[in-house]
């Protein structure tokens, strides 16, 4: 049997469904085990423990711009192979969002108080992207994972030596990370001019530093 044809009314259901569950961390589940299962907790001062905190809430509001951006993009994306290629990406950006969400409640943290307008601003920028054109949508997709593999680089170099449990987070979600934006640019995507990602890089750094305190 045929899957049925979403409505219009559904896919607005399902859309604010996603959106409730990605800002007040609710209702997600990650599909793969969060790396660092099974190693112990190490022991750091509060102001290793306040940095480390810092830095995974930036990363999980760069996976609440992810969710955010794909759904944007899913939603009028003209090719159903890019739709589904942006559902599955989606999933992966799941991972990352609860693997961050644990860490921070592991080092008596909380996710940025910033997320909701943070979502609203990726998904209208994602949605815009997917209206002009598959070729655009994919080349932003392209060009944030690079964004995102930048500060995921960064931040694995300020991470204390003994903080394993972080250290396995970010380099699973920057394997994951590469291979998305790679994917998207094998599929068709624009490869954006330096001044579009320089653009990319202010916003984002704007981003960075707000959920690193807020």
């Amino acid at each position: 049997m045929s899957q049925r044809q979403l409505s219009l009314l559904d896919k607005l259901i399902t859309e604010v469904d996603s959106v409730m569950r990605t800002i007040t961390n609710r209702g997600n589940h990650a599909g793969r085990p969060s790396p660092s299962d099974g190693h112990t907790d190490s022991e750091l001062s509060e102001r290793e423990r306040q940095h480390v905190a810092g830095l995974m809430r930036v990363n999980h509001t760069g996976e609440v711009c992810a969710q955010a951006l794909y759904q944007g993009q899913a939603l009028t994306a003209t090719l159903p192979t890019v739709r589904e290629e942006m559902q599955q990406a989606a999933q992966e950006e799941v991972d990352h969002l609860v693997w961050c969400e644990e860490r921070l409640r592991e080092l008596g943290s909380h996710t940025s108080y910033l997320n909701p307008a943070w979502y609203g601003l990726s998904f209208a920028m994602g949605a815009i992207a997917g209206a002009i054109g598959d070729k655009v949508s994919l080349g932003f997709v392209a060009a944030t994972e690079e964004r995102v593999c930048n500060h995921l680089r960064d931040h694995l170099k300020q991470l204390p030596d003994a903080d394993r449990k972080s250290q396995l987070i970010l380099q699973q979600m920057l394997e994951d990370e590469q291979r998305h934006g790679e994917n998207a640019l094998e599929a068709g995507g624009t490869d954006f001019p330096r001044p579009v990602k320089d653009a990319m890089t202010a916003v984002s750094q704007v981003m960075t530093r707000t959920s690193y305190r807020i």
